[in-house]
């Protein structure tokens, strides 16, 4: 699988026809575009019949929770959208910058919230377990919100922030100290006339396996870098297998989880997206449902009247 990245919305238009169904391996499937369906009683017709239902969610569903997207107007971090900082490159260049930035986001998605979207989804999955049926949340978000939500089957692709790796040894462990080291204590703020800190590499976060001390990293997937392999497989084993999709404050231009959703519909599963603004996908779609998360998702995702618990 390709690099994570962000590719022109006119090249995923082009990328959907064609695209082969998981369960019949000589099918060729052209999607036909057309408006999709608003009406939510006929969403939730399809949503009481699914067994197997993936969740498919971005960086919209946390944006409801008061964190930043860094993407769009006014989408900077100081002087710098997440693309500048969030690659090897930057981290190579000026590992004091980079970490600055990620323990600003990290003191941010800690304070942070589930919002009655990440809830909705979360006891969804937690009801529709009791009927024997299965939710998976496939995430691009690094905020650990879904589980915090109470989230159980989560795929979170891009990694988790609360997560560091060893550019020495490679170990990933699971970190929520605040702050992470003490030299980031008191740094980070976002403004744009703040100055870098210019913390020496030796007081940055360091790995505390023995006789390593190696500069540690955020175990997130930057821009450039590829998705972990065994992940990719798990996402693709749920995709095969869903009878529902949900696309979730998503802007579907950040590939590969841009093709995610599109690759469902082509072999004629449902597909419902939830966003607060159309994407190049929508019209690829069964059902788009434009609004909060926080509002939609609850209605769309409440018992059902023939919901029997097994």
């Amino acid at each position: 699988m390709g690099p994570f990245q962000v590719v022109p919305s006119r090249l995923i238009s082009q990328l959907y026809c064609g695209l082969k169904s998981p369960a019949a391996k000589g099918t060729k499937i052209c999607l036909t575009m057309a408006r999709p369906s608003s009406n939510m009683a006929s969403f939730r017709e399809v949503f009481a019949k699914a067994k197997h239902i993936v969740v498919l969610s971005g960086a919209g569903i946390s944006a409801e929770s008061g964190l930043p997207t860094f993407r769009g107007a006014g989408g900077y971090w100081r002087k710098w959208k997440s693309q500048d900082l969030a690659t090897p490159e930057a981290f190579a260049y000026n590992p004091s910058r980079v970490w600055e930035f990620y323990h600003y986001r990290r003191e941010m998605m800690r304070s942070a919230e589930p919002n009655p979207g990440h809830l909705a989804i979360a006891e969804c999955e937690a009801r529709l377990h009791k009927q024997g049926r299965r939710v998976t949340v496939i995430t691009q978000n690094i905020d650990e919100l879904h589980r915090k939500a109470g989230t159980k089957n989560l795929l979170e692709i891009h990694g988790s922030i609360f997560k560091t790796r060893c550019t020495s040894c490679g170990v990933v462990a699971e970190n929520h100290k605040s702050p992470i080291c003490p030299a980031l204590s008191g740094k980070g703020a976002p403004e744009p006339e703040t100055h870098d800190a210019k913390i020496p590499v030796e007081k940055l976060p360091r790995c505390e396996e023995a006789a390593c001390g190696g500069l540690l990293r955020p175990h997130v997937v930057w821009f450039g870098e590829n998705l972990d392999p065994a992940v990719l497989e798990e996402v693709h084993r749920e995709l095969a297998l869903c009878d529902l999709c949900l696309v979730v404050g998503t802007s579907s231009v950040v590939y590969p989880a841009a093709m995610f959703a599109p690759q469902v519909s082509a072999r004629g599963v449902p597909v419902a997206e939830f966003n607060m603004e159309t994407t190049p996908a929508t019209n690829t779609f069964r059902f788009h449902f434009q609004g909060p998360c926080g509002k939609t998702l609850p209605e769309a995702l409440a018992p059902h009247e023939t919901e029997t618990v097994s």
